[in-house]
């Protein structure tokens, strides 16, 4: 199910995101394919859409993602929410180092591992926008 979603609601997610991914980060500037409006909380689980349970993702990040809300992480061996673009701060959970999202946190490791930041082509992509001082450096 798909629901519609305002223009002017897409683009103060979209502002708000300074038009990256709230995920991995990539400017939309930056992808082949147009950044999509994810729906932080799924609908099927209750989640509204309202700028609150919005976020700005690229279509990678949202189709790994697609409805899940948590994950196992193997090292604390418990259920972990996912990074949340409206509760969690970015730079708490991840730091980049040499193109690679490094976690910090177990619910970075569970979103790290979920919407599998680091494939050899997104490393790669990463190094080389921030070559060019495109991707951020914090």
């Amino acid at each position: 199910m798909t629901t519609y979603i305002p223009d002017i609601l897409r683009r103060e997610v979209a502002e708000r995101a300074g038009f990256r991914c709230e995920y991995c980060r990539v400017h939309q500037d930056d992808r082949l394919f147009a950044h999509e409006i994810d729906h932080i909380i799924a609908e099927k689980h209750g989640g509204q859409t309202v700028n609150e349970n919005l976020s700005l993702a690229c279509a990678e990040c949202n189709r790994f993602k697609g409805s899940d809300l948590c994950s196992f992480d193997a090292i604390t061996e418990t259920v972990v929410t996912l990074f949340h673009p409206r509760r969690d701060q970015w730079t708490a959970h991840f730091r980049v180092v040499e193109g690679v999202i490094e976690p910090l946190t177990s619910t970075g490791r569970v979103t790290a591992r979920l919407l599998q930041f680091n494939r050899i082509d997104s490393v790669d992509r990463r190094r080389s926008l921030m070559r060019l001082g495109r991707y951020p450096a914090d």
